[in-house]
């Protein structure tokens, strides 16, 4: 498995649920990766990443942005509103705007510092007590909330539960998207993301299986 691999799969993938060649965007999650393994999927003229924390992306992420042109970082972990800041400087996208506390010290930045990343909606399809996320039957009002901060949305995560068939969440998700005028669907990791893009996915999440398995130790 490699870069190019998952590029030919998400390509049949696009053309098997008759999608516009390029319509879902490759996320290669960088998270935990030696920094050489990163610099080989950028030498291959990949530019758009993802990652988990703001503090181990702040460490990686000025230098390449300085030596490669064009990288884009999105932020598809869990954010603190401590950290706010700091993440609207350095990410182009948040995958995981997942409270009310969170949007108003997102907006209130935006005002200050006169720009703000894309944002996504984290809705938490499965309702899991442990995982972060606005619940379904309160996604409408949520994304309301954030449009009437003038928060840029532009479209729901989700993550679905490891035991459940992660298509009905992708379809779950998509009716929401759907409903509320938003085209920008994050969903798909690297065992399912042909999966999501059938169901329309816009953003797939794919890590080890671009960079090899991560290490934690």
């Amino acid at each position: 498995m490699g870069l190019t691999d998952i590029r030919d799969r998400v390509a049949k993938a696009e053309a098997e649920a008759g999608r516009d060649p390029g319509s879902v965007q490759l996320i290669a999650v960088s998270k935990v990766q030696p920094l050489e393994r990163v610099e080989a999927v950028l030498e291959q003229g990949h530019r758009l990443f993802g990652e988990n924390k703001v503090q181990e992306a702040r460490g990686k992420w000025p230098d390449f942005m300085e030596r490669y042109e064009g990288v884009s970082v999105h932020l598809i972990g869990p954010l603190q509103t401590n950290k706010a800041r700091q993440a609207m400087e350095l990410f182009s996208a948040i995958h995981s705007l997942d409270r009310p506390k969170l949007a108003n010290t997102l907006a209130r930045l935006a005002q200050e510092m006169g720009a703000c990343p894309d944002l996504f909606i984290q809705v938490n399809t499965g309702e899991e007590e442990q995982k972060a996320g606005i619940l379904p039957a309160d996604a409408d009002a949520f994304i309301a909330e954030c449009r009437g901060l003038d928060l840029p949305i532009k479209g729901l995560m989700c993550i679905p539960p490891v035991e459940e068939t992660p298509s009905l969440h992708f379809a779950l998700l998509g009716k929401i998207a759907e409903r509320n005028g938003l085209e920008g669907l994050s969903m798909g990791m690297s065992s399912d993301f042909e999966e999501a893009i059938a169901l329309g996915a816009t953003h797939v999440r794919v890590g080890s299986a671009i960079f090899g398995e991560r290490d934690y130790g």
